[in-house]
Formats: C-alpha cells, structure tokens, sequence
C-alpha cells in the first residue's frame, strides 16, 4: 500500500480491496492487483493531471474480476461471517442451521434442485477455504468449468483492454478510456447468466472501437 504512493479516493479503495484479496489468494495476488492499479495511475497523472476517475474505476473492476465468487470464495465467505455464532446469542436455547447449496457440478449432472445439507457441511467448507491456493492450476477441481475458464480469462482481457487505453493516452481518449474500465460493471450473476453478461461485455468493448 505504501508503496503504491496513493492518496484521495484512490487509496481508500486500495485500502479495502487490498486486504481482501490477500485472504481471498495472498500477498502475491494482491500485489499484482496494486502494482497494475498504480500503473494506471502514473499513465494517468502523466497524461490528464488532476483527473483520477481512471485509476479509480480500475481499481474497483480490476478487483471485481480477480475476486470471482468460486467455491473457494464461497466457502471462505461462509465460514467469514459466524452465523452459527450470531444465532447462538440471539437464540440461546438453540436452532437448527441448514445450509441450502446447488453445487456447479450437480447442476452440470442435470440436478436443477438445491440440496439441503446440515452444520457437518462447515467441515467441508473449511477444506475448501484451506484448498483456495489450488485456484486456477491444473489440480483446481472446479477450474475445468466453462464459466471458471471465463472467469480466469477476464482478468488478463480486462488488462489488456486497459493497457491499449492507456496508449496515446490523453485529455481527448481520457473519456472514452474511463468509459472502458468501468464496462466489468455489467457482468453480473452466475453462471448462465454472468456468461450472457460477459458476452454482452465483449460487445461493448468492440462498439467503444477496442
């Protein structure tokens, strides 16, 4: 963070952003989120000073599609936010806490229903969050699905997109290139539909001229 050099706006993002992707992935992850952040920032003050709307919605996007809501993240926001914890003070003669999931892969096995599944299933859920550095290599056993294999991509097409933003940027393409970074926006819900959605990205993108 500190080397970043951010200040404003801008590093109150990174400060929130930051240390999420680091429980989401580690350090490493979240370095490469800052350092790529940081260099749209200096292409930015260097071309249109005073203006950060650039470097800010990189920032928020970039983010956006490095913490993809996979299992890993699922489960680590499960466990994340106590809720057995919470209902035991506001309950405390007891309740019964069910957990009603539609796994990707029974979905890609036709089952069309939510499963109920008890409190054991937080032990599975702690596996999953201590499995979350297996995230995008060749042993990730989720990695293979079609909207997992989007997902990955897009984060290396977002910064691509972003980098030829950033040549020749200035005053007049300063618009048009805040305009792009702020596109992730539109992908949003899961699986079928977010790939709809990510389509409709990529369409966006080809009408801004990229």
């Amino acid at each position: 963070m500190d080397s970043a050099g951010a200040d404003g706006e801008l590093r109150r993002l990174l400060a929130i952003r930051v240390p999420e992707l680091i429980e989401y992935q580690d350090a490493a992850y979240a370095r490469s989120y800052v350092e790529f952040v940081t260099r749209v920032r200096d292409a930015e003050r260097a071309a249109t000073p005073g203006t950060t709307a650039l470097g800010e919605a990189v920032a928020r996007h970039l983010f956006k599609l490095m913490a993809y809501k996979d299992e890993y993240e699922v489960a680590r926001l499960h466990l994340q936010n106590d809720l057995a914890a919470a209902l035991k003070e506001q309950y405390p003669d007891g309740v019964t806490i069910h957990y009603n999931l539609h796994p990707p892969m029974l979905r890609a096995l036709g089952w069309q229903r939510k499963i109920k599944l008890g409190r054991w299933f937080e032990g599975v859920f702690r596996a999953l969050r201590a499995m979350r550095r297996l995230r995008g290599s060749g042993l990730d056993p989720f990695g293979r699905a079609e909207v997992r294999r989007v997902e990955r991509a897009l984060v290396g097409e977002y910064k691509a997109l972003v980098d030829q933003a950033l040549v020749g940027l200035d005053a007049a393409s300063h618009a048009r290139a805040v305009k792009l970074a702020n596109l992730p926006d539109l992908i949003r819900g899961y699986e079928e539909i977010k790939l709809a959605n990510v389509r409709r990205f990529r369409a966006e993108v080809r009408a801004l001229g990229f």
